[in-house]
């Protein structure tokens, strides 16, 4: 028999259970700050760092549990950890990974973000960025210091589509102790397995393929080494670092097509730059996929696939206004950053200033292909070309 309570309590406290055995194929949505415990035993003996309970919110949910585990089954890896967006989980890397005094190794064509945080990292904190040629490959040996702590790789490079040897940079890396962190996001985890290569730490952008509806900002790490998870879960913790249920219920709902509409991306991405191949406007096709790609055999060695996301180099003869304009011109390729949705976009790159040692010359202009048609897409191009 139930204790008669006010009006104004029942309505916080109810009485009413729903009952147990309810099943549909869409995740539940579990929203919480508080985390209710049985008693304080089990309030005592929850651990938010190995997950064997709910504790508070910001430490997981069932649905970013079941995320974070679906993300690591994805990557090849064990633990999964959410973050606000793909640039917090950078940082989340790297204040788990470096004090004053330590020295990171970052590519010359890391995406730019993750480039003026390692500015901030040395203008502030006592920590040594430095930046190496991303197809330094084992090279990068020369590099390591005793201090090197964290090297950062990008596969392929998000704008100029470099793509480094990334075993023969963990094989030298780890000679010497040094950890080194992937950013994977180019391929979705679905072309690329970073830890069959010997990345420690892969990081995706949840942002792009994961989400896939151009409206979620989300990123994640991703390891196989207990004691590595735990530096960073640490790191998560302190930092607060965590994502709302709704977004995470977003990725969730899109991942069960992620591969289809990646493959699609592909085939997209190919037919566009194969017919720009040949134009006279275009020196250059910076797809890994293509031989004129800088490190395209280490694509062809370690990828079995690709997105919808390539650059293109124009003739030298075009000046940034005219490939300005060309990029105006454009009715179906908006201008945007980031890549991943249905949408098709375009965003004109001073990479001179942007990548260190850059030999091509030639204005560079990024292409996402989304899911039209590409026929319609390789017209909008034409007519933009005709413009310019």
């Amino acid at each position: 028999m139930t204790t008669p309570k006010s009006l104004q309590t029942a309505l916080i406290h109810s009485d009413y259970q729903a009952p147990p055995g309810f099943s549909a194929f869409p995740n539940a949505i579990h929203h919480a700050s508080t985390v209710l415990f049985k008693d304080v035993a089990a309030m005592r003996s929850g651990n938010w760092k190995d997950k064997n309970a709910y504790t508070y919110g910001l430490h997981g949910t069932p649905t970013t549990f079941t995320l974070e585990a679906r993300l690591a089954q994805i990557e090849g890896g064990q633990y999964c950890l959410l973050a606000p967006s793909g640039l917090a989980a950078i940082a989340m890397a790297n204040l788990a990974l470096l004090k004053s005094g330590d020295d990171l190794l970052l590519p010359e064509n890391v995406y730019y973000p993750n480039s003026e945080l390692g500015r901030w990292l040395s203008q502030d904190f006592g920590i040594t960025t430095r930046y190496y040629d991303p197809l330094i490959g084992a090279g990068i040996a020369a590099l390591i210091q005793p201090n090197t702590r964290l090297i950062w790789t990008e596969a392929p490079g998000s704008v100029t589509m470099e793509v480094p040897d990334l075993p023969a940079i963990c094989a030298a890396a780890h000679a010497r102790g040094v950890l080194v962190a992937l950013d994977n996001t180019w391929s979705a985890g679905l072309a690329l397995r970073g830890f069959d290569l010997g990345a420690d730490i892969v990081m995706q952008a949840l942002t792009k393929y994961q989400s896939g509806g151009s409206d979620v900002l989300m990123g994640c790490l991703t390891t196989r080494e207990p004691a590595l998870h735990d530096r960073l879960a640490l790191a998560h913790m302190r930092l607060g670092l965590g994502v709302g249920a709704d977004d995470a219920y977003l990725v969730l709902r899109s991942l069960p097509t992620m591969k289809l509409r990646f493959d699609a991306h592909d085939a997209g991405a190919r037919a566009v730059a194969g017919w720009l191949k040949g134009r006279q406007e275009i020196s250059t096709v910076l797809h890994p996929a293509f031989e004129d790609c800088p490190g395209h055999d280490i694509w062809k060695r370690d990828f079995t696939g690709a997105g919808g996301l390539f650059s293109v180099l124009f003739d030298a003869s075009y000046t940034e206004q005219q490939t300005d304009r060309f990029v105006d011109a454009l009715k179906l390729f908006k201008i945007g950053y980031s890549w991943g949705g249905a949408n098709s976009l375009v965003m004109p790159y001073r990479i001179a200033g942007m990548r260190k040692g850059w030999r091509h010359g030639g204005q560079l202009v990024r292409f996402n292909v989304g899911l039209e048609a590409p026929q319609d897409l390789i017209a909008d191009i034409e007519q933009a070309f005709a413009a310019m």
